[in-house]
């Protein structure tokens, strides 16, 4: 689970990071990434994954622009739709912009709140990200972990992986995304059984593939991209296909 937290008020920082410290101890939750930054630029240079395991706490004023994290959080949503945020703000009454900036927020939580209230949807929403991650997780999810990278990704979009020019990194392709990581495609086969490796540098996911031309050795997707497949791995592929159905 990563948590960031976007506050410029060094006060208010200090105050979020120690809620949240306390909270990850109470429910023994340990974060892969807990930061807290107090620019824009600094935050999103840091995400670089995307899943219901990102969780945002994001102030709305920054530097007296008082629609600023309106904006960060719509860069986040675009770099990562499936990402958890929560504001905290004394600024509710932009709360149905939000539904302009097509953000999509959990919660918006007032600075203003007594201690005990405060803390009580610090909570509810650490807790709700929390078992939404290892529900995703469990149904029906592409997850991969490493000590360089966590990637959760709906199966169900996820088309292939090819490795990339750049040394050890892998790319993934959906019909609308790119997603580059740290990684190998051995490390992925491990911990994901359901893709296929049709060549040494792709791995496919068979319920995705449309057409499997044996003579050129490639599988179709439906938005018209192609993985090569290796002589040696077209009947494993057509294999791999047919027990689907």
């Amino acid at each position: 689970m990563n948590i960031f937290v976007l506050e410029d008020d060094f006060t208010q920082q200090a105050r979020i990071e120690t809620t949240l410290t306390g909270l990850i101890r109470k429910h023994q939750i340990e974060p892969k990434i807990f930061e807290v930054f107090g620019k824009p630029d600094q935050l999103l240079a840091a995400v670089e994954e995307k899943g219901a395991h990102q969780l945002f706490f994001l102030d709305i004023e920054i530097k007296e622009e008082e629609k600023k994290g309106l904006e960060v959080a719509r860069q986040i949503r675009n770099k990562d739709p499936y990402a958890i945020i929560v504001f905290v703000t004394t600024h509710s009454e932009f709360m149905p912009l939000s539904f302009r900036y097509q953000i999509s927020a959990l919660d918006y939580i007032d600075k203003e709140l007594s201690a005990e209230n405060f803390e009580k949807r610090i909570e509810d929403a650490l807790t709700y990200a929390y078992s939404k991650n290892a529900k995703t997780i469990a149904e029906d999810s592409f997850y991969f972990t490493s000590k360089y990278a966590q990637v959760q990704y709906p199966y169900k979009e996820l088309l292939y992986l090819e490795t990339s020019p750049r040394p050890h990194r892998v790319i993934l392709y959906t019909n609308t995304d790119r997603m580059e990581f740290t990684a190998n495609l051995s490390d992925i086969l491990k911990q994901e059984k359901r893709l296929i490796r049709c060549h040494r540098s792709f791995l496919i996911n068979p319920s995705n593939v449309v057409k499997v031309d044996r003579q050129e050795r490639l599988a179709y997707f439906e938005n018209g991209t192609t993985c090569l497949i290796a002589r040696n791995k077209v009947d494993d592929v057509i294999k791999a296909i047919d027990k689907l159905h």
